[in-house]
């Protein structure tokens, strides 16, 4: 087994993780909850969990990873339209913005991993959603992701201030300025200016709340499910956004008819 590139593998582990975690503990696992208002809604969490856990490990295998994607790809695009976005204009405007767009930066990264191990049959039946086209997807979901987190900033101060580790002076700046670096950030992804900085960055930030914010709160070993799944999320942007930076080394692809630049034969 041969790891192709860091973010792949962080992916991979994540969406294990994410597997098992939603198995035992389904109220940790934030991309799949609250479970879906239909016959047999936990079943379908119990059942997406499992196709995390399954899906990660194909990942790390090379033989199986393109078939993996495909099915994480499947998976993320129905749960987000069958079950996310139909009551995203119904629901208040920051409640919208932490349940869809999560779930949308992890159907990107899934999205540049399909890219990235199609096969011959899916670049010749399925162009309009691979190569260049599928990136651009991508990089356009992860875009409009970072910008609505960064609105969430504005539209709620008030809880946003609340995490602010109360040794950091300035808490209303932070609050803005983190809110400002998440838009530019997403719209430099959707223009494609300085992108790749811009990406690379907003992998950081998320790190920095990880560890300033969220890591701090359950090592206290609080048992709050909230604080535990807004941790375990964290996490997840951290691995799908940088699959989404990652990608940026190798945006100029073939034709469909052509072989693979050097790039994406040694990411597969």
């Amino acid at each position: 087994m041969r790891i192709p590139s860091t973010g792949r593998a962080i992916f991979a582990v994540t969406m294990s993780g994410l597997g098992i975690i939603g198995l035992l503990h389904p109220d940790f696992v934030p991309l799949w909850n609250p479970a879906p208002k239909v016959p047999a809604g936990s079943l379908l969490v119990s059942l997406s969990s499992l196709i995390s856990l399954s899906a990660g490990i194909g990942l790390l295998i090379r033989h199986t990873a393109a078939a993996a994607t495909r099915v994480l790809l499947a998976t993320f695009l129905l749960w987000l339209l069958l079950f996310l976005l139909p009551n995203f204009l119904r629901v208040p405007a920051f409640e919208a913005c932490w349940s869809v767009f999560p779930l949308a930066v992890m159907l990107a990264a899934a999205w540049v991993l399909y890219v990235w191990f199609a096969t011959d049959w899916d670049r010749n039946h399925l162009s309009s959603v691979t190569g260049n086209n599928g990136l651009r997807v991508a990089h356009t979901l992860y875009g409009l992701s970072l910008i609505f987190f960064g609105a969430a900033h504005f539209i709620d101060v008030k809880d946003t201030l609340s995490l602010i580790p109360s040794w950091l002076p300035g808490h209303l700046f932070w609050a803005y300025f983190t809110g400002c670096a998440f838009i530019a950030a997403g719209v430099a992804a959707l223009t494609g200016l300085c992108a790749r900085l811009a990406v690379t960055l907003s992998v950081l930030q998320l790190t920095l709340f990880l560890v300033l914010v969220w890591l701090p709160i359950v090592a206290t070993g609080s048992k709050n499910p909230f604080q535990w799944s807004e941790t375990i999320l964290n996490v997840a942007l951290i691995a799908g956004g940088w699959v989404v930076a990652e990608s940026y080394r190798c945006t100029n692809l073939p034709a469909q008819s052509e072989k693979p630049p050097a790039s994406l034969v040694e990411a597969q």
